[in-house]
Parts: C-alpha cells; sequence; structure tokens
C-alpha cells in the first residue's frame, strides 16, 4: 500500500488526476468543493493571531475543503487552523476572569466578517477564528454565562444570526444554506464558556444531515402521498409525546440522538416560534437542570434554489449533553458507528416539557 501524506486539501487535484473510469466512479460517490474564507482583525489582534496560528495571513484567509457522500449524504469539513483554536484551558466560569475572556471585548479581542458587524440589542457578531465555513461566525452574547437568558436575549441572537446570514449572501449571493448552532458549555463543544452561538452559510446544498432530512421527507412523500412532518408530529401526539401551542409543534422525540431531546417545528421562524424555543429552554434549565446543551436551528434555503424544498418547516433540536462537571464522556463507539444510546425516557421529557409550554386545554 503506497504511503499517503493525508493531505485533505489536495483531495480535489487528486481527483481530478485519477483515470476517467476511477474519476467517475469517485464522483459518483463523493462530492468535494473548495472554499476560502476571510477575516478582518483589528490590530490589537493581529499578534496573537501570529504567536496562535504562525502568521496573521494563515488567519486571514483559510481554505475550507468539504467532502460530502451523496449516497449517504454523510459529510465532514476541513480546517487544519481549527486545531489551533482557542480552547479556554484553565479558564474558571464565564465571570471569574474577565481578563482571560477572548471574548469579553469583540471589538478588539475578535476580527470581523468581511462585510463588518452585526449587532443586535444583546448580542455583537464576529468573524470566526478557525473556519469550517467560508461564511462562519460568531453570535457573541453581551451576558458572559451562558445559562443567563431571557426571552428578549433568545430571540435577539436567533434575529442577530438571520441578519448576520442576510448580510453574507449580499456579499455571495450563491451562499444560500443558513445554520444556527448554539453549543452550551464546554461537554457540549463549546470551546469559550463566554456565551456565544455560531452561524454559517453555505453554498451548493445544506448541510449534509438536513439535506439528507429533506430528501428522506421528499421519499416518504413519493411512497405515501403524505406528509412526514405531519405524520411525524401525530404520531408523537398520539402516543403522548407530542404536544402543540401557539403554532408549534413540540416533540420529545422518540429516537432521540441524545438526553432528553426535543424537537420544535413550524410552518415559519416567526415570534411565536422563537418565543417557543425561550420556554424550552428554560424549561431545560430550571425544570429539568440542564446545565450542558446543543441547540440546532434547521430552516430552507434563504433564497430560491434548484431542490425542492417545499413543506420543509423551521426545526430546532434541543440535546441535554450531562453534567458539566463529569469527566465522562456521553459519546462512544456505539453512538459514532452503531446507534444512539439514551438513558432519559421521551415520555418523561414530555411530561415535564407539558408542564412548562403546554396551553391548559393539552
Amino acid at each position: 500500500m503506497a504511503e499517503s501524506k493525508g493531505e485533505i486539501a489536495s483531495l480535489h487535484a487528486m481527483v481530478s488526476s485519477l483515470p476517467r473510469e476511477e474519476k467517475e466512479t469517485f464522483e459518483r460517490i463523493f462530492d468535494v468543493s473548495v472554499s476560502e474564507g476571510s477575516l478582518r482583525p483589528p490590530e490589537s489582534m493581529r499578534p496573537w493571531l501570529a504567536g496562535r496560528f504562525g502568521s496573521v495571513e494563515s488567519a486571514m484567509q483559510q481554505q475550507i475543503v468539504r467532502v460530502a457522500n451523496l449516497v449517504t449524504m454523510e459529510e465532514a469539513l476541513f480546517n487544519p487552523l481549527r486545531a489551533s483554536r482557542p480552547l479556554g484551558r484553565g479558564l474558571g466560569p464565564a465571570s471569574a476572569h474577565p481578563g482571560e475572556d477572548p471574548l469579553r471585548d469583540p471589538l478588539t479581542t475578535t476580527p470581523e466578517d468581511v462585510f463588518g458587524r452585526v449587532e443586535g440589542k444583546h448580542c455583537i457578531t464576529a468573524g470566526n477564528v478557525a473556519k469550517y465555513e467560508a461564511f462562519h461566525g460568531v453570535v457573541v452574547f453581551d451576558e458572559p454565562d451562558p445559562l443567563r437568558f431571557t426571552r428578549e436575549q433568545v430571540i435577539d441572537y436567533i434575529d442577530t444570526g438571520c441578519r448576520w446570514a442576510q448580510e453574507a449572501h449580499d456579499v455571495d449571493p450563491e451562499a444560500r444554506y443558513f445554520f444556527f448552532m448554539w453549543n452550551c458549555g464546554e461537554r457540549a463543544g463549546a470551546s469559550l464558556r463566554h456565551g456565544h452561538a455560531q452561524v454559517m452559510l453555505g453554498r451548493r446544498r445544506h448541510y449534509s444531515k438536513i439535506e439528507h432530512l429533506r430528501r428522506a421527507a421528499r421519499s416518504y412523500r413519493d411512497r405515501y402521498g403524505r406528509d412526514y412532518y405531519e405524520d411525524l408530529f401525530h404520531i408523537h401526539r398520539s402516543v403522548g409525546c407530542g404536544f402543540e401551542r401557539n403554532g408549534v409543534r413540540i416533540m420529545a422525540y422518540l429516537c432521540p440522538v441524545k438526553e432528553k431531546e426535543t424537537i420544535l417545528m413550524a410552518p415559519r421562524l416567526d415570534l411565536s416560534f422563537k418565543e417557543r424555543l425561550y420556554e424550552a429552554l428554560a424549561c431545560f434549565r430550571d425544570r429539568m437542570g440542564v446545565t450542558t446543551f446543543n441547540l440546532a436551528l434547521y430552516l430552507p434555503p434563504i433564497a430560491e434554489v434548484a431542490e425542492d424544498w417545499e413543506g420543509f418547516p423551521a426545526m430546532v433540536r434541543l440535546v441535554d449533553r450531562g453534567d458539566s462537571s463529569s469527566l465522562a464522556s456521553d459519546i462512544g463507539t456505539m453512538e459514532l458507528y452503531a446507534s444512539n444510546v439514551v438513558s432519559s425516557d421521551p415520555f418523561e421529557v414530555a411530561g415535564v416539557l407539558k408542564g412548562c409550554l403546554a396551553e391548559p386545554s393539552d
């Protein structure tokens, strides 16, 4: 077996040089694309970038390689620079060491995107220092403690992220696929303890798990002549794990990716949806004792695309990542390569959610 240098950045060129039959086989299964992410750091940040990444230039222009399996819709995004990103080692609670908090003063300690910053009432955006997408930003919360959030703040974080996506789309009209995510706590994957969410806007297709859901729902419709999302909610409601409030459908998912997974769905990302999301987050924090969580917001493309997105709802997936003080990982070989192993009971989760969110008639 020939020795491989393992340079993912060269994959696109390697494929181009393959014999025709091998290239056709590769491209039948895999799609490889390369994009470039750019930053505009303030002068005050340049010494830190040079010390962290070896040069300011390596952070200002970053190459991202995206590899997708078109059969299974598995996907990976590669940027070697992310191996050098700050991990918040040695920091106490977010407010304990303000002098060591890289997000304490975003205007001087974070770069801006090529289109500048988007400022909300309770947050401001920054360009992600180590990108995994050409347009990859951070929504930096004014409140450093990620568990101290109010209804108004949660709504503002999402609104600011959506405005950021529109700014990015204005710069690159081909970038149309928006993704908002919030990793709350180190155990949930946050590299910094100061409260923040992340926003991305991709090209070519939506991120693979979202695109996989779209394709699966379309196949379901083609095969059965029924709407997958409608049926998904109705079966959850029929067994007591789903209910509706103010046009938003809430489910304690019967096939959770991890503990207490909750799904919210609505026809669009309106005020009611954002308010119900706050209530679900507050329920996790105040009633279920959740201290670390992952939140993903799924939306259709923000501009017209070729593929069929009819009926795709606004959707949030929310999951508990366990005790923030525990050293034990909640994900192992089973979750990575076989099936998810979950200890929380969806019916118990649904009962707590109903007490927090359900209308009196539910």
